[in-house]
């Protein structure tokens, strides 16, 4: 199980993309959060074994319909054992 702390930035909101990433989150049994900020990029927190988050990844890098992801950033973290994938709101930073 490994963690990966993902940011992904160009058109990503207004398009549904955090609700493509749960949709797509939930297909591959990743695990974690993901949430619009304030700077217009999109948070992603994701929890799965290596193999199924490489897929999860491959989503990141295009997202629904409608997206244009023009940079994606990702570094590993601390395991937080999430139970399910959620759509937060906003973050307030």
């Amino acid at each position: 199980m490994k963690h990966l702390d993902i940011n992904v930035q160009g058109k990503v909101q207004g398009v549904g993309f955090r609700y493509a990433t749960k949709a797509t989150a939930d297909q591959l049994g990743v695990r974690g959060t993901v949430k619009n900020e304030k700077d217009g990029s999109v948070s992603i927190e994701a929890e799965a074994d290596e193999a199924l988050l490489d897929l999860f990844l491959d989503f990141c890098h295009e997202g629904p319909e409608g997206a244009e992801v023009t940079s994606l950033q990702q570094h590993e973290g601390e395991l937080k054992n999430y139970r399910n994938f959620e759509v937060l709101k906003r973050g307030l930073f």
